[in-house]
């Protein structure tokens, strides 16, 4: 946090006004004037404050998300000078950052994991190959069973009948096939244990009619567990499994029919369902994609492990028609009110 003593530039010091927001939202009030611009309004920074609003603005307001995997544009430290031409309402402000911090700002060129170069993932994307990369996340990912105590929930838009509990069943066959695990042979149920995330999976808006239902098992049901990270020696990023569905669950519908399959084989396996990372996980938590130290992805830092496993917003996936079949019994329903919507949001430039 800053203090009078170690200020050294305030939010009115920035001309880009996403920059000067991204400021205010940082650094803090106090009372006195900027020593960088004299201006006694702006939020005050200090210089590892100034650090951070570099990393935001520039590391993670460049990111570009690719087919699979992530990266920014952008990098910067003190050993390398400026080497991007800027927008010119934002060369002032970058010169600020030069000055108080010594750095330079460049184009910057990813290890290739970074953007897919993961060997299991790239043999999953050959049909031929895909079975042999299956079987081992099926025998090398653990099992977690969820009791009959444990409840969770599915949110339902606009159902015919909110108080029938098929309505919260898995949809019928000409319905399915729109998500990442089901298949028209192979029903199946979403929910979660967060009930934010449901909301983020729905899609919901404010014209929606919204209903919860609170489920728990009738029994023990066995779930592969793909939402952990999996700790693996000797590996790099471009051999590890756990990179491999890390980034498959982060990616968008081109990666369906590999997952649907990763499903078949589960429930061939003998699995209730998968519990899996939710796509909206760090948008849930708001933290940057794929963070890295050095271009060493944080989830094969042992020290690292612990909070990037805390990362993943476990969703479940459970097979088939589980509440008309009776695996799974409801508690209750209940209408959802959507009372307020607020976006926690920041900035970064164009490229």
């Amino acid at each position: 946090m800053s203090s009078v003593s170690n200020v050294i530039v305030c939010s009115e010091c920035f001309a880009d006004q996403g920059l000067k927001l991204d400021a205010e939202q940082i650094g803090i009030e106090e009372i006195g004037v900027c020593p960088n611009c004299s201006n006694a309004k702006g939020r005050k920074l200090s210089i590892s404050e100034l650090f951070e609003l570099a990393h935001r603005f520039f590391v993670w307001g460049s990111i570009l998300r690719c087919k699979y995997g992530a990266v920014p544009l952008i990098q910067f430290n003190e050993h390398q000078k400026t080497s991007i031409d800027f927008s010119p309402w934002l060369k002032p402000d970058v010169e600020i950052f030069e000055r108080l911090l010594g750095i330079g700002f460049f184009d910057y060129g990813p290890r290739l994991w970074m953007i897919g170069e993961v060997e299991p993932l790239k043999a999953l994307q050959a049909t031929k190959k895909r079975l042999s990369i299956v079987e081992r996340i099926i025998s090398e990912y653990p099992k977690r069973v969820i009791e009959p105590h444990e409840a969770f929930y599915r949110i339902r838009k606009n159902p015919k009948k909110p108080s029938n509990p098929l309505e919260y069943d898995s949809p019928p066959s000409d319905h399915s096939c729109k998500g990442r695990l089901e298949t028209k042979t192979n029903p199946v149920l979403y929910a979660s244990q967060d009930l934010q995330v449901c909301v983020h999976e729905c899609r919901v808006t404010a014209e929606d009619e919204l209903y919860v239902a609170t489920l728990k098992p009738k029994r023990s049901l066995k779930f592969l567990d793909l939402s952990i990270l999996l700790e693996e020696e000797n590996v790099t990023e471009f051999e590890s499994l756990d990179m491999t569905v890390h980034m498959l669950f982060f990616a968008t519908k081109h990666s369906y029919k590999i997952t649907r399959n990763i499903a078949i084989m589960a429930q061939d396996a003998g699995f209730d369902g998968i519990v899996f990372p939710s796509y909206f996980s760090l948008l849930r938590i708001g933290v940057m994609p794929f963070q890295t130290v050095y271009g060493i992805s944080h989830r094969i830092i042992p020290e690292l492990q612990e909070s990037e496993s805390n990362k993943a917003i476990p969703n479940l996936a459970i097979f088939g028609r589980p509440i008309e079949r009776g695996d799974i019994t409801i508690e209750c329903i209940n209408k959802l009110i959507l009372n307020r919507v607020s976006y926690d949001i920041h900035f970064g430039p164009i490229r």
